[in-house]
């Protein structure tokens, strides 16, 4: 073992207790192994950044963004809508259907970009279900990996497969496009297996969680509102005008939202003068109890869920905020029945807090003073219309927003966009960072997302971790070490059985994908191990098939980049990584072998 081998050993098991022990940030790890490795000498300085520059991170890059751009459309509640309608609340189904569809995706298109796609529809789904979201994207990120084994243009190790089949000069006979597809199968089955039922424990379950956001701190304060409920009102139900039902004075319940059948409208801004007839539906904010004692006497029905407004009264597109009248406000001195408040801003006052008294009842007619508090609810649009309002403001924002302004007239360009992005890999050819990259400027020159909405949805930690880690692997290889560990391993073997073979390599590929990129071990390994396998009297080209696979087995650390994508939205630490990974890194060896050894015949 020569010096520089040495000094990558120590710098890896560095690394490696960086990432065990979190002393620093991941995204830390990576800018201290761009300084240290050309300072050690193992890198040049030109090596050390050329990560930041890198096929990989730039398609990352490019892929936030078009994912930021399809959500900011609307399109990934489209997408997010029918995985809601089959989950229902269950948890095990919403990580059932996400990951299994993510895995399928991925079968055709690469991991990263079927995972950050995805990611925003996850990150939706689990707001408005009230799952962690740390709950859920480990397993679409462990099946967007996964999802790249069941057909060979699905990850990059197995695209380059054929391309390394080289004996003797001579070129094995190549793989075919599901030559694989029953090992990937299987494996992405298994995955979906182990999350749904072993996902309780393994999951952390107090990371990650989405941001409950100002409506539960006020829910909180004011003791006086609820989750929203969705009732319909019978043939035989009660009806009438809003103002002569006393909904609001006789059991502090407001309604918010009106949806009649009979004359197919939908209002959310819900005046007093309006009515209520048979067979619509109605969505209330209050406590359960006042809610229940309304359904009783009015002879309405309460839904299970949202159903009607699922959609628009969903915790991504509507909510809660708190608003403080400002000291040069139009509104003091006026009741908000004289400023015809709902019809000016579009939202539903729920409470007023005015000289330490709470009023659930009458609000609207009791004149504003400066500092008088209001509990307010609406789309997150109008909030945001509010908040950016010409000085003077009416009305300060007491505590931070959630949501953000939907931009659905552009959602056939973010498509297109996205489209154009996918066709260039598929039938030019095109590099994949280029490709992915004039998806992402096209969306920001048609205006789907700024420049600045552009640069905010691109997660820095995940690029910089990522573009340290790439130097890493260079000086692996470049200083032996890769080539050094593989001759020990083939010399402490000796002559194994074909299957015994297999697994070694597995186990092999398995580490140096952890440490290298799954590209750099599939370039390094596949020559070595097919000569393993013909010394060892084998299949060379099933060697090669064991390497292709296994670089996708990387879950024990955020080396992948899957893995370092969903790190920061999750929450994950590295040891949520190494407890969940661990079992998942040893059931696809199991599954991978097993497979090859019943379907294949390789004993």
């Amino acid at each position: 073992m020569t010096p520089e081998m040495m000094m990558t050993m120590i710098v890896l098991v560095f690394v490696i207790c960086l990432f065990v022990f979190e002393w620093v940030r991941v995204d830390v790890v990576g800018i201290m192994m761009m300084v240290l490795l050309p300072i050690l000498g193992l890198v040049t300085p030109k090596e050390a950044f050329s990560g930041l520059a890198g096929n990989a991170v730039c398609s990352i890059i490019a892929v936030i963004i078009i994912g930021a751009g399809l959500d900011k459309t609307g399109v990934m509640n489209k997408v997010a809508k029918p995985i809601m309608a089959l989950a229902g609340n269950s948890e095990s189904k919403v990580i059932l259907l996400i990951a299994g569809a993510v895995g399928t995706i991925s079968s055709m298109m690469q991991n990263i970009g079927a995972a950050a796609l995805f990611m925003p529809v996850t990150q939706r789904i689990s707001k408005r279900l009230g799952i962690p979201t740390s709950r859920v994207l480990m397993p679409m990120g462990f099946c967007a990996i996964i999802g790249g084994t069941i057909t060979l243009v699905g990850a990059s190790p197995t695209i380059i497969l054929n391309d390394l089949m080289v004996v003797g000069g001579q070129k094995l006979e190549p793989f075919g496009l599901f030559t694989q597809t029953p090992i990937g199968i299987c494996l992405t089955l298994s995955a979906l297996i182990y999350f749904v039922v072993f996902g309780k424990w393994i999951l952390p379950a107090n990371t990650g969680q989405f941001n409950k956001g100002a409506s539960e701190m006020l829910i909180k304060e004011y003791q006086g509102v609820n989750n929203i409920v969705e009732l319909h009102v019978p043939e035989k139900g009660v009806t009438g005008i809003l103002d002569d039902l006393n909904i609001r004075p006789k059991f502090l319940v407001t309604v918010i939202a009106i949806s009649s059948p009979s004359n197919r409208t939908t209002n959310h801004v819900p005046h007093s003068y309006e009515s209520i007839s048979p067979n619509d539906d109605v969505a209330v904010v209050g406590k359960r109890e006042n809610i229940e004692q309304l359904a009783r006497e009015y002879g309405w029905t309460i839904k299970d869920t949202l159903d009607t407004f699922a959609d628009s009264l969903a915790n991504t597109n509507a909510g809660m905020a708190e608003v403080v009248v400002s000291p040069r406000s139009e509104l003091i001195g006026k009741t908000l029945n004289e400023v015809d408040f709902k019809e000016l801003f579009g939202l539903n006052p729920l409470v007023l807090f005015k000289d330490n008294k709470k009023y659930y009842s009458g609000l609207t007619n009791i004149r504003l003073s400066m500092g008088d508090t209001l509990l307010l609810q609406g789309p997150w649009e109008k909030f945001h219309i509010l908040k950016n309002r010409p000085q003077p403001r009416a009305l300060i924002f007491a505590s931070p927003l959630e949501g953000e302004i939907l931009r659905p007239q552009k959602a056939v360009l973010a498509v297109a966009w996205f489209a154009v992005a996918l066709l260039q890999v598929i039938l030019f050819d095109t590099t994949l960072s280029v490709a992915l990259m004039s998806g992402a400027l096209g969306m920001i020159i048609t205006g789907v997302l700024t420049i600045d909405e552009a640069y905010g949805a691109v997660d820095w930690m995940t690029v910089f971790l990522l573009a340290g880690l790439i130097p890493l692997g260079i000086a692996f290889e470049k200083s032996g070490t890769a080539a050094f560990i593989a001759q020990t391993v083939l010399g402490f073997i000796g002559t194994p059985s074909p299957i015994l073979l297999l697994t070694v390599i597995g186990i092999m590929t398995t580490f140096f994908t952890l440490v290298i990129s799954n590209v750099g071990a599939t370039v390094l390994l596949v020559p070595l191990c097919m000569n393993m396998a013909i010394m060892a009297g084998g299949d060379p080209r099933m060697a090669a098939l064991v390497v292709g696979l296994s670089a996708s087995n990387s879950f024990v650390l955020p080396t992948h980049q899957v893995n370092a994508l969903v790190m920061r939205p999750g929450g994950y630490r590295t040891v949520d990584y190494a407890k969940a990974g661990g079992i998942m890194t040893v059931l696809f060896l199991t599954v991978e072998l097993t497979m090859i050894y019943f379907f294949y015949g390789i004993k």
